[in-house]
Order: structure tokens, then C-alpha cells, then sequence
């Protein structure tokens, strides 16, 4: 009887353990939207530049099908939408950023580590306070910061799934499926 009197007051305890902990955590989070993004950031500005630096560079005029774009293109795209959207979100100016598909792997490589290098610090200081402004992203396509925002974590998910099955397609392994370095 004693062995079911201490299981069940065992049981209680980690009852009241486990509540504690979902008080804890449920606790609302100032900012989260922007917060969400920003957490983002860095696990694909370093999944996205890997995979890039990971293509040879011979390999960068790969396309799957002739339809599709080369992966040259969807570095240099990426780097483009990088620095567009962050500066639409921050509201501050893109950097000058002159690249082609036809550009070197180095050149493509680095230009998309500045543009996440550009989106760290812009989106630095954002926080959910102006997610209802309205943002031109285009002649004729208006958004919000927080549509605006949606859009770049959108696009992150987007590119490095695409990266990924490029990569794959060329028998190289993308850098989130790689294990653990010891």
C-alpha cells in the first residue's frame, strides 16, 4: 500500500512539475511576429549559404528541367529578395547589391551572406508595433510589414527547400539533413 501511496504522490508531483512549466512558457511573448522572423534568421542565413557554398561551382548553371531555373539564378534571387524585403520591413534602404545569374559562384555566395548579414541588422530594431503600415512591394502590389514579413519567412522555407533538391539532385547532401558535427 505504501508503494501506490508514494507512486501516486510521485505522480502528483510531476502533475504539478509539468503545470509550472506550462505557466512558465505560456506566458505572452512581447513582439511575436518580429520576434518569430528574427528567430529564424540565423538558421537560414546558415543553411542557405552552406547549401550555396556547397553547390561546385561548375554546378551553378545546373537546372533540374530546361523550364526551371538555373541555381546560380535562385542564389542570386535569393540575395535580391533578402535585401527587398528586409529593407521594405525596416524601412531602410537596400544596399547596393549588383548581381547576375551569370556571376561567379564567389560573387553569388557572397553577395547572399550580405544580404543576411543586411537583414540582421535591419530587422534589428523591429518589433509588431508598425505590422499594420502598408508597404509597396511592386507597381501594382501593396502589402503590410507584417505581409511583408510573412513574405521573407515565406521565401526562406521557399529557397532552401529549393537548394535542397538541387543539391540532392547533384548527390550532395543539403546542410540540415548533414549530422552532427562532432
Amino acid at each position: 500500500m505504501k508503494r501506490i501511496e508514494w507512486a501516486g504522490l510521485c505522480a502528483v508531483a510531476a502533475l504539478f512539475a509539468g503545470f509550472a512549466k506550462a505557466q512558465q512558457t505560456s506566458a505572452p511573448v512581447a513582439n511575436p511576429v518580429t520576434a518569430t522572423v528574427k528567430s529564424q534568421l540565423p538558421r537560414f542565413a546558415k543553411n542557405m549559404v552552406e547549401a550555396a557554398q556547397a553547390m561546385p561551382a561548375e554546378k551553378y548553371s545546373f537546372k533540374p528541367t530546361p523550364e526551371m531555373n538555373t541555381y546560380a539564378h535562385l542564389v542570386m534571387h535569393s540575395a535580391q529578395a533578402n535585401n527587398t524585403l528586409c529593407s521594405k520591413i525596416s524601412g531602410t534602404t537596400a544596399p547596393e547589391a549588383t548581381i547576375a545569374d551569370t556571376d561567379g559562384k564567389d560573387k553569388l555566395v557572397a553577395a547572399l551572406k550580405s544580404s543576411f548579414d543586411f537583414c540582421t541588422t535591419a530587422l534589428a530594431g523591429a518589433d509588431d508595433s508598425k505590422l499594420g503600415e502598408p508597404v509597396t512591394l511592386g507597381p501594382s502590389r501593396q502589402s503590410t510589414r507584417a505581409g511583408t514579413m510573412i513574405l521573407l519567412s515565406d521565401e526562406w522555407f521557399d529557397h532552401y527547400g529549393t537548394q535542397a533538391v538541387y543539391l540532392r539532385l547533384n548527390g550532395i547532401l543539403p546542410p540540415s539533413a548533414q549530422p552532427p558535427k562532432q
